[in-house]
């Protein structure tokens, strides 16, 4: 087995790298401070070609592959958790969803302005009184000519109040569970559609979340991803494609405590020697260092099943759960590091530790994913063929030659 990134590969960690040192780090902390999302971002991440790492070149992307879309999250999750539910919610949850369930109708409309970050995306599945199971959500669509009508809302959504077009689920058969929902594009300015900001959250301070409403919600049918009745499955497939990169985010976290844990321990002074030469504290950080490798392996295995075109729910879950539970221990631990001033604004760990505790809840919580573990362990689960999987890695050459 090769471990070693290529040339392309080592490329994205650099430009992503170099792209969160310049435009996300020195602004962070007042824009945390402030619970403010500076709206330029996403655009200057499609400009960089961030947002379109593992988007086929025909849809304006960089054609690469899904490893690449995880060094991309560890990096810019390095600098701030924010910014990094971008790739989760913008390119895992809808981009990626769209490519793999949608005609090339509209992979041609949408994908094009969310690669180049022309317009942010964002992803409606979780209901006030629907989070972990999916199945009972109240949101209704009926058919009506060439028309869906919508109703229902949507809540803890990132960007709900920021995005420009999302993808969101409806049951067109309300009395069925999970064959009953279907799966829809809907834009911003679609009679019936409006949204509010959700206030006073733990962490994420410099994100956009909120509530989308739909008040007989007007959607074309040709805004309809997928067949009537497959909603559960495409939602399932999405979550899929965004746990990949909240796992590969949560690394970024992770090296983020240790660079942070690090330089406090060889600064700080207790009893006449740095405290990172006191064995409580090597603890600390070697707990970190073991997190972080052994979350980015079982993270870059999900990727690498992805590149082949293969089935990874397993993995994928398996990644979140670990990836996340370790990037908040860390969090916690390197508040720890720093003692009183981890309790302060002065150093940015409080902030990793506001922000690691909702990974372990979005997009399936840690109970969630220990209970996919047991049932794939016992054989009360398994997974079977989708009618459409994520294209493989290299992408398939389109009419113009294009990878």
């Amino acid at each position: 087995m090769d471990f070693s990134l290529s040339p392309d590969q080592q490329a994205v960690q650099e430009l992503v790298k170099e792209f969160a040192d310049r435009e996300i780090r020195p602004y962070i902390a007042k824009w945390d401070r402030e619970h403010h999302f500076p709206e330029h971002l996403p655009r200057k991440m499609g400009e960089a070609g961030i947002l379109g790492i593992c988007f086929p070149k025909k849809y304006e992307g960089s054609g690469l592959d899904y490893i690449s879309l995880c060094l991309a999250c560890e990096e810019i999750e390095r600098a701030e958790t924010s910014y990094r539910e971008i790739l989760s919610v913008h390119v895992g949850l809808t981009g990626l969803t769209i490519l793999q369930w949608g005609t090339e109708e509209q992979k041609r409309r949408y994908l094009p302005d969310l690669a180049t970050g022309r317009r942010l995306a964002a992803f409606g599945l979780t209901e006030p009184d629907a989070g972990s199971d999916v199945a009972g959500m109240k949101s209704t669509a009926r058919r009506v000519g060439d028309k869906y009508i919508l109703n229902g809302s949507k809540t803890w959504i990132s960007y709900a109040d920021k995005a420009d077009v999302f993808l969101v689920f409806a049951k067109t058969d309300p009395t069925a569970r999970h064959e009953g929902i279907t799966a829809f594009i809907v834009e911003r300015g679609f009679p019936g559609f409006s949204s509010s900001t959700i206030e006073g959250k733990l962490g994420v301070w410099a994100g956009n979340t909120g509530t989308l409403y739909f008040d007989n919600l007007e959607v074309p049918v040709e805004n309809r991803l997928g067949e009537e009745g497959e909603g559960f499955k495409i939602a399932m497939s999405a979550l899929d494609n965004g746990r990949l990169t909240v796992a590969a985010g949560a690394v970024g976290l992770i090296q983020a405590c240790i660079d942070a844990s690090v330089a406090y321990a060889r600064e700080r002074e207790a009893f006449g020697k740095p405290i990172g030469r006191y064995q409580l504290v090597q603890q600390l950080i070697a707990k970190m260092v073991r997190g972080r490798d052994t979350s980015r392996w079982v993270t870059y295995y999900a990727a690498w099943l992805k590149n082949q075109g293969k089935r990874c729910t397993r993995e994928v879950a398996l990644a979140k759960w670990h990836a996340t539970t370790c990037a908040f221990e860390a969090a916690v631990d390197a508040v720890q590091v720093h003692g009183a001033y981890g309790f302060s604004t002065e150093y940015p760990v409080e902030r990793y530790m506001r922000n690691a505790k909702g990974a372990v809840i979005y997009e399936g919580t840690t109970q969630i994913q220990e209970i996919m573990q047991g049932e794939y362990a016992l054989g009360y689960r398994v997974d079977r063929p989708l009618r459409r999987e994520l294209p493989a890695w290299p992408f398939a050459e389109d009419e113009e030659g294009d990878r």
